[in-house]
């Protein structure tokens, strides 16, 4: 259940969009940022907000690659898999941290800090491979470059500053 602040707060976002379907990604996004992930009972949530059916936000949420509908880690490492990251070994990349983190990709740590996904791209062709790491976007990386900023975010995490 949201609180009467943050229900307030959505619907005045709702309020200032031209649709109330334009202001659904930040509404769930809010939703998500409140309960972790996007639950069943955010869900609902967004569609009384909205006045959509649970069924027209399920599809929003699924459209979308950085709206979870299952659990996941404190912070969510996406390494972009388009061709550009590709081509410079981003698909390497990938199942690289997946090994120096001891999951699969889609599968989260065993202390709950990281879940590890592809993205099919994060805009950042320039300086691929890329990741981003929560909101943060990393670029030009090697295994080892990408473990240091990994590294940065778990001493963040576990000093409660994230």
């Amino acid at each position: 259940m949201i609180s009467e602040i943050l229900k307030t707060e959505l619907k005045a976002r709702i309020a200032h969009a031209v649709t109330p379907r334009e202001a659904a990604v930040d509404v769930m996004k809010a939703l998500q940022a409140h309960y972790g992930w996007l639950t069943d009972e955010a869900v609902g949530e967004a569609a009384t907000l909205l006045g959509l059916s649970t069924l027209q936000v399920e599809e929003l949420a699924t459209f979308y690659e950085m709206i979870y509908r299952r659990p996941v880690g404190k912070k969510v490492i996406h390494v972009c898999d388009s061709i550009s990251c590709w081509a410079l070994a981003g698909e390497t990349l990938l199942e690289q941290l997946a090994d120096c983190l001891g999951i699969r990709v889609g599968e989260t740590t065993a202390d709950g800090c990281f879940t590890l996904l592809p993205c099919c791209c994060l805009g950042n062709c320039t300086e691929a491979p890329t990741m981003m790491i929560g909101e943060a976007i990393y670029g030009r990386l090697t295994l080892q470059t990408a473990l240091v900023y990994i590294e940065g975010e778990r001493k963040l995490i576990e000093g409660g500053l994230r």
